[in-house]
């Protein structure tokens, strides 16, 4: 079950919950944790992600991930979350619903990561579910997106759980690690919700 607690002038964007999660926008407090969590997970990180910069856990390289954020946030065109236990204690990973475009098209992109000691708990799973309820439900979106390495099977598992439908390769699609990559997509309609 996904609650949502809708956002007002006083605080920072909306917060989802789950039986085990939240799921809120990032904040500046939250550097150290996420510092040390993305450090601690580099080695899992790196072969599914863009090339990380030479500053990747820096505290200026942070802030500018942050503005980089708020304005997609405030211009609708992106939803950032980061994922916490159920008591905000832990930072689990993040998850982003970005390239929101509306028009005739209604559809984002869904990416996501979680930290090296987290994976394989359904964390990720559930998480993915929240913020597709909220993207179809209170964001009025008709489909979302995601893209995957063919090799990485357990993110392929997480969005075929969810309701994803894999709909074929993309030859170089991304450039991840710093090679284009083809990538297995993706796509999850309002009509597939479960």
């Amino acid at each position: 079950m996904v609650f949502l607690r809708s956002a007002t002038s006083l605080d920072m964007g909306p917060i989802l919950t789950t039986d085990r999660l939240i799921l809120r926008l990032p904040q500046q407090a939250d550097f150290a944790e996420w510092s040390h969590l993305r450090g601690l997970s580099k080695e899992g990180l790196v072969p599914y992600e863009p090339k990380w910069a030479e500053n990747e856990l820096s505290r200026d390289s942070f802030r500018l991930r942050l503005r980089f954020y708020q304005r997609e946030f405030r211009d609708s065109t992106g939803y950032p979350f980061f994922i916490f236990t159920k008591d905000g204690n832990n930072l689990l990973g993040g998850i982003t619903l970005s390239n929101v475009r509306r028009g005739v098209t209604q559809s984002g992109s869904i990416g996501y990561w979680i930290g090296l000691p987290f994976q394989k708990n359904g964390y990720m799973t559930e998480a993915v579910k929240a913020l597709g309820v909220y993207a179809f439900k209170e964001l009025g979106l008709h489909r979302i997106d995601a893209a995957s390495l063919p090799e990485n099977s357990a993110s392929i598992r997480v969005l075929e759980k969810c309701g994803f439908k894999n709909e074929g390769l993309a030859r170089e699609y991304l450039c991840i690690n710093g090679q284009w990559q083809d990538h297995l997509l993706f796509g999850w309609l309002f009509s597939d919700l479960r």
